[in-house]
């Protein structure tokens, strides 16, 4: 007889934004009804409900005793590693024999540079007709920022690989908090290295204060940059892309526990 496939728990980072916390919850339950079959629970590993253990809870509630947590995180924190394994710890102490393991954190996956990229499209309006249409634009790609280099140097990575092969004249990064440099210095930054056109392009998976902020900033700097021209474009949003990923992030768990390593399940 074959073992069920594990549920799948998503987890997100938290947030004191409301409409970022409901974006997540309905992320989540379009992906439960993208896959039925699957139960599918969701929670934030700290500031918002539901919190990760109440998830943890609604899958036991449904007699799961495995699943496999998904970060929705487009970079992972070094806080955010060693959060999610002590929230999972707690979320499944008081449930006995839930065995759980987890995957990677999404970003910088080909499949959300080509949504990156298709919101940099948009953004100047439609299909860029010639490569010197994109060879005159420079990209600020501004990440959520943290008080961890690791995670800030995730978002220069993302940045290097838009910038490869796609004929940008600069793809430069920026953070929305707690990290240098700020927008309106990357904005700066732009001009100095001769930018012609600038997109501001969020790198965030959903609406939100911080993106709100970028937006804000933006348009602030703009204002008082009459002579520089100043696009913003979408957040990556619920796209089929992001779903899919998500799946892939699940199923790669899954095989990589299966395989290669029993040890990185844990047992409760």
């Amino acid at each position: 007889m074959t073992t069920p496939a594990p549920a799948l728990l998503i987890a997100g980072h938290g947030t004191r934004d409301d409409a970022g916390a409901e974006a997540f919850r309905d992320f989540v339950r379009e992906l439960g009804r993208r896959n039925p079959g699957l139960p599918v629970a969701g929670g934030f590993i700290e500031s918002s409900p539901p919190p990760l253990g109440d998830a943890v809870t609604a899958l036991a509630d449904q007699g799961v005793s495995r699943f496999t947590t998904v970060p929705l995180m487009l970079v992972s924190t070094g806080r955010a590693e060693g959060e999610l394994p002590a929230a999972l710890a707690r979320g499944t102490e008081r449930h006995a024999g839930i065995a759980y393991t987890y995957g990677r954190p999404l970003g910088p996956h080909p499949a959300l540079l080509s949504v990156l990229e298709r919101r940099l499209d948009e953004t100047l309006g439609g299909p860029v007709r010639t490569p010197r249409d994109r060879a005159e634009v420079t990209v600020l790609l501004v990440g959520r920022g943290s008080t961890d280099p690791d995670a800030n140097a995730e978002v220069h990575r993302a940045a290097r690989l838009l910038w490869e092969g796609r004929g940008y004249a600069g793809v430069e990064t920026a953070f929305a908090s707690l990290a240098a440099p700020d927008v309106p210095s990357g904005l700066d930054r732009c001009v100095r290295l001769g930018a012609r056109r600038i997109v501001v392009l969020p790198y965030f998976l959903f609406n939100g204060v911080l993106p709100d902020r970028v937006r804000l900033q933006t348009e602030g700097w703009a204002a008082a940059h009459p002579e520089a021209e100043v696009l913003s474009a979408d957040v990556i949003g619920p796209e089929p892309e992001l779903f899919d990923l998500v799946m892939d992030r699940y199923r790669e768990a899954i095989e990589y526990h299966h395989h290669d390593n029993p040890a990185h399940a844990h047992a409760h």
